[in-house]
C-alpha cells in the first residue's frame, strides 16, 4: 500500500488541523485509505502526515492536488510555515511484537 508521507513547520498546530480537517472530503474522493498525523517529540511545530492509498496514481494525483490547490492558497493552508517535503514510499516491510518479520 503506497503512503504519501508529508513534512513541514506549521506556526500554529491548532489553525493548521483546522485547515487539515476542511479536507477530509477531499482525502476520501481521492482515494485515501487512512491517515496519520505525527509531530515530532521536540518540535511541536512541525507535523508529518502519513496518507495511505490502494495505488501510487492515487497518491501522485492527490499530490498534485495539494500542490495546486490546497499549498498555493495561504488561505488554503493558512498555517504552513516553508515548503513541504513529500515522498512517496511503499512498505518494505511491516512488524509487530516480538515475532518474526514479515516482508511484502
Amino acid at each position: 500500500m503506497p503512503t504519501l508521507r508529508i513534512e513541514h513547520p506549521v506556526t500554529d498546530f491548532a489553525l493548521w488541523r483546522t485547515a487539515f480537517d476542511r479536507f477530509a472530503a477531499a482525502r476520501a474522493d481521492a482515494g485515501v485509505r487512512r491517515h496519520r498525523v505525527q509531530r515530532p517529540v521536540d518540535d511541536p511545530a512541525y507535523v508529518v502526515v502519513d496518507l495511505d492509498f490502494d495505488d501510487v496514481a492515487a497518491a501522485e494525483g492527490f499530490l498534485g492536488f495539494l500542490r495546486s490547490t490546497v499549498w498555493a492558497s495561504p488561505g488554503n493552508a493558512p498555517a504552513l510555515a516553508g515548503t513541504p517535503r513529500t515522498r512517496i514510499l511503499e512498505t518494505a516491510e511491516d512488524h509487530q511484537g516480538s515475532g518474526p518479520s514479515t516482508s511484502t
